[in-house]
């Protein structure tokens, strides 16, 4: 298949002819209600967020008070207003005769299967909030959850929300030091956890982790420790301390009556990577986080919960997973799909057998995980039908233009529109993305701020961006799903957000303005390069070596450099058809010169390196901390949280 023209970004006339794909006709007739939302929220941004709050929600008390910025950066939405958030997203379906809707198609990584409705799953969270009731967990309290992707876990993110407690979940591939950072930070009273979760044909433990954090210093607010029995694996145990989920959940009364609580009650902290070593806790509450969920996930996947079954990829160790694998789509009332494994496991296209088995209609993940499935090539994916999708999605970095086209062409037969989201932690919820029936896409672009978020683009001093010019990308007005602060240190939240610009938010990604004035994100602001006074995007070069049709995966650091300040270092797993009988050296000369030629001779890396795998780690992030490591000769980091804890000795020894 010959590799797609693609544009780029950088260019101002290329971006101004950038290719679009308009949207099929089964989406046109939802324009005409996006556009709506377009207009109302132009007309009065926070009228339009508190009649979106009424519209998706039920409210307890109904709130007066939609939006409260007088102690910016910290804001208040509904605050006057109560619900329970747990009740939103399973009691009131059952209320409305969608107990027997399915909530959950659970596949586990050995095959497993559970279908959980709405009714069963509404139980199973009131029997677990009087577990966690009778374990002494209150309103206000935290509980941390240290567990594989399992039905029990989203039971458990939703129990401690009913009860008014505050859950901070921890990814299961974090190590004990990691865990043990976060329980202390939080002063958790209660750990939820599992014996081991399975993952590549194997058992991961987790309660081991368990054991090994709880031994550390500042860990003692911690009560009891619940497990659930997933991976059999034999582990130690604390009579005092520890108890077996089914054993307590069997004593719990099995009705529970929700309570409601203000919309500004805390309903989680996340905790994300620091520029001092230590993680940020970031807050988020109740109301306002819900309205955009639920928003969110209803108009950029253009969802139909009576027809649609949804598949987000994403792990609950990450906010993707929050928002759009359990906020979101439960509070909607749709049927989702939640598997355990990889892609791959146990054979290749497993994803694909479980799109058609459970006809999967919007499938939400990852371009890494897309990347992927381009290196093994199209076969795979040839073999299934995958006819029932109906819409594509992209999440958690920029999505390369060549990962976009074949995304549509292989797995959407180029019939589905593909929304490609940015949003961060901190943010809650989508902010920027096309909406089905609305955008003509651009491959590569997450293009158009969302109805009732106002964005902009600035330079180093503040100033708007004008098309056709780089900058920092800014939020300058609030939104509901906003984080509240950062756990327990007010200040650092303000300092890492709020005080780049004066009056606008920014987390550090850069981005572009094309010639009709959409958006590109460039990447990280510490993923973008200084080399010898010019501005270079990671995102940008790892795009043009992914344009070349031997490459089937590429990395780029930056690396300290005596004479430019910075050197480009590129990492780049090859096509199985290019890998074979290669001279590295040779193809490392050619794809210098192919970056040159999309770039220009600026962009040209100093080294690339031909690699069999990439640092990952189990959810599929690429550790780009860690080939920064390689690239300046300094001693390999940490590698535990990496699904091959061996890759980078591997890559340490072809630098």
């Amino acid at each position: 298949m010959s590799t797609p023209t693609t544009v780029d970004p950088s260019n101002d006339g290329a971006a101004a002819e950038a290719p679009t794909f308009p949207p099929p006709p089964e989406f046109v007739a939802d324009a005409v209600a996006h556009e709506d939302l377009h207009d109302a929220a132009s007309t009065d941004r926070p009228a339009f967020w508190g009649e979106q709050a009424r519209t998706l929600l039920d409210w307890r008390t109904p709130f007066t008070q939609t939006l409260d910025w007088s102690n910016a950066p910290f804001a208040s939405w509904f605050a006057d207003g109560e619900l329970n958030v747990a009740e939103n997203c399973l009691d009131r379906h059952v209320r409305a005769g969608n107990g027997d809707r399915v909530a959950i198609h659970f596949e586990g990584a050995p095959g497993d299967t559970r279908r959980i409705t709405y009714a069963e799953l509404t139980a199973d969270v009131q029997r677990a909030a009087n577990m966690l009731q009778d374990l002494g967990v209150t309103r206000g309290d935290r509980v941390v959850v240290y567990m594989p992707l399992i039905p029990e876990a989203v039971v458990t993110m939703l129990a401690v929300a009913r009860i008014g407690a505050v859950h901070s979940v921890v990814f299961g591939g974090f190590s004990a030091e990691s865990l043990r950072a976060r329980i202390e930070d939080a002063e958790a009273k209660l750990v939820v956890t599992a014996d081991g979760g399975w993952r590549r044909g194997a058992v991961s433990p987790l309660k081991p982790a368990v054991d090994e954090a709880l031994q550390g210093e500042g860990t003692d607010s911690v009560e009891h420790v619940l497990v659930v029995k997933r991976g059999g694996n034999e582990i130690a145990w604390d009579d005092e301390r520890d108890l077996w989920w089914h054993d307590a959940l069997q004593q719990a009364d099995p009705h529970h009556e929700a309570e409601a609580f203000p919309a500004e009650n805390p309903l989680f902290i996340l905790y994300t990577s620091g520029t001092t070593g230590k993680p940020k806790g970031i807050v988020h509450t109740s109301g306002g986080y819900l309205t955009q969920a639920a928003y969110t996930h209803k108009n950029v996947f253009d969802m139909h919960p009576e027809k649609d079954v949804y598949w987000c990829t994403a792990d609950i160790g990450w906010i993707t997973g929050h928002t759009y694998v359990v906020y979101g789509p439960l509070a909607n009332g749709v049927t989702q799909v939640l598997y355990e494994g990889t892609p791959d496991e146990p054979k290749p296209g497993r994803w694909w057998d479980l799109v058609d088995a459970y006809g999967v209609t919007v499938l939400y993940t990852a371009p890494t995980a897309v990347r992927a499935a381009m290196k093994a090539g199209r076969k795979v994916p040839d073999e299934h039908s995958l006819e029932s999708l109906r819409l594509l999605g992209s999440v958690g970095e920029p999505i390369n233009p060549e990962a976009w086209h074949w995304f549509r062409q292989v797995i959407g037969h180029d019939r589905t529109p593909i929304v490609d989201t940015w949003w961060q932690t901190e943010t809650g919820a989508i902010m920027i993305s096309a909406l089905p029936g609305v955008t003509k896409l651009k491959p590569g672009a997450a293009q158009t701020p969302l109805p009732g978020i106002v964005a902009e683009i600035v330079d180093e001093e503040g100033n708007r961006a004008d098309p056709g010019e780089s900058g920092y990308l800014t939020i300058t007005e609030p939104w509901p799903s906003m984080a509240r602060g950062i756990w327990g240190d007010p200040d650092r939240f303000v300092e890492t957000y709020w005080s780049r610009f004066d009056g606008r938010y920014f987390a550090g990604d850069g981005a572009r303005l094309d010639g009709q004035g959409d958006i590109w994100v460039q990447g990280r602001v510490d993923d973008v390069m200084n080399v010898s006074g010019h501005r270079l995007s990671t995102a940008e070069i790892e795009s043009a070596l992914v344009g070349h049709e031997g490459v089937a995966e590429a990395a780029v650091v930056g690396a300290a450099d005596e004479t430019t300040g910075q050197a480009i270092v590129a990492f780049a797993i090859l096509t199985a058809e290019a890998a074979e009988g290669v001279d590295r050296d040779a193809v490392a000369a050619e794809l210098r010169s192919w970056v040159g030629q999309r770039i220009g001779a600026i962009a040209k890396p100093r080294q690339i390196v031909i690699v069999p795998e990439l640092p990952k780690t189990r959810s599929g992030k690429i550790m780009r901390r860690l080939l920064r490591d390689a690239a300046e000769g300094r001693r390999i980091g940490d590698t535990t949280t990496l699904a091959d804890p061996t890759i980078m000795a591997t890559i340490a020894d072809l630098m």
